[in-house]
């Protein structure tokens, strides 16, 4: 929802995405008081311990996504944001007179499944349905906030606004070509790391963890060197004072994607300090919208994650690959090609981890 208010400059998905930041803000009160009422003994505070560990970490990444929304009230940076610069695109579409979606429940149409998007918003005039669940019936004209992987993006318009999509690139200079990749870039890569990092803690593996650590440094780095292209972009003699504020925009941006890269390393942290989770945490699993799962392959070997629609079609974002011989591979790109006894880590929409265990083990 932060980026989704940043991409379309929508003030009114800026106050839900604050309402949810205050919602957290309690949501950790509460955790912290049931924390100190759990604990019976010194090994029940040590295990707690790591789970207020993830839930500090997941606050600051709420903290940090308000204040990537809050960029939208002050300045429209919009043209450094293009959805093919994005792994995990957010798009708003208009529901058409002619959508095959009218008059269907989420739950009956299971777009996750069918078109690897998952419906974070809907706006029905001048209502706001954020997180609706599978009994809400699709109408006319709803404008529709999705987000899923940016090559499923085509086919959900033609399914939902039944037109293509109109992709367009805006001209800028070398300089501003550079931030805008790599904004969009320390994007990508703060969102690999929140899902590598809650993989590392669900599968106990160390060197998840340790990919998280060499991401958090990487990410220190492009954050030192986008303040450099926005200092020169800034020193340019014929830079306006319009260009100045989205200058200084980005700079918003950078810091709190640097910020969830940070609580993504305090999560995998954990598992590198080997401390014991309590059973609450696998109890918790159980509860989320979205999974993190692992699965082997048996029936998918020789076939590459684009041919078999794992995130296209079913909306999972393949995380990493383990090799039979223990080699990883991270964030592998839709051309690699699955091998007999792989590792997948994945995270995604409940509703596929029956349908992608299926098709990848049998």
């Amino acid at each position: 929802l932060a980026y989704s208010a940043v991409l379309y400059r929508n003030r009114e998905v800026v106050k839900e995405v604050l309402r949810l930041e205050e919602q957290m803000d309690s949501l950790l009160y509460n955790l912290r008081v049931a924390a100190i009422l759990g604990a019976r003994n010194l090994q029940d505070a040590v295990e707690l311990s790591g789970i207020l560990q993830i839930a500090s970490a997941a606050e600051n990444i709420s903290n940090a996504a308000a204040d990537i929304a809050k960029t939208a009230l002050s300045v429209d940076i919009t043209c450094y944001f293009d959805i093919e610069d994005l792994e995990e695109a957010v798009v708003h579409v208009r529901v058409s007179s002619k959508s095959p979606l009218n008059g269907k429940t989420l739950g009956e149409l299971m777009l996750e499944t069918e078109t690897g998007m998952r419906i974070l918003a809907i706006k029905r005039g001048d209502r706001w349905i954020y997180s609706p669940d599978r009994d809400e019936v699709i109408m006319e004209n709803d404008l529709l906030i999705a987000s899923g992987p940016t090559d499923s993006v085509p086919s959900f318009y033609r399914v939902v606004a039944c037109e293509d999509f109109a992709r367009s690139r805006r001209s800028r200079r070398m300089i501003y070509e550079e931030i805008a990749d790599r904004i969009a870039e320390m994007k990508n890569i703060s969102e690999l790391m929140v899902g590598l990092a809650y993989s590392a803690v669900t599968f106990q593996s160390k060197e998840i963890a340790e990919e998280v650590a060499a991401l958090e440094e990487r990410m220190d780095r492009m954050k030192d060197e986008l303040e450099m292209l926005v200092m020169e972009a800034a020193a340019a003699s014929n830079a306006s004072k319009k260009r100045f504020n989205e200058l200084r925009g980005i700079l918003h941006v950078c810091f709190s994607s640097e910020i969830i890269s940070d609580a993504a390393y305090e999560i995998a942290d954990i598992i590198l300090r080997d401390i014991p989770m309590h059973p609450v945490f696998a109890a918790s699993l159980r509860e989320m919208d979205e999974v993190v799962l692992k699965a082997e392959v048996k029936n998918a070997a020789g076939k590459t994650i684009e041919s078999l629609g794992i995130e296209k079609k079913m909306g999972m974002f393949v995380l990493a690959v383990r090799r039979k011989d223990g080699t990883w591979i991270y964030n592998p790109d839709e051309h690699t090609i699955l091998q007999p006894d792989d590792i997948i880590i994945m995270r995604g929409p409940k509703e596929c981890e029956e349908a992608v265990r299926k098709l990848l083990e049998g």
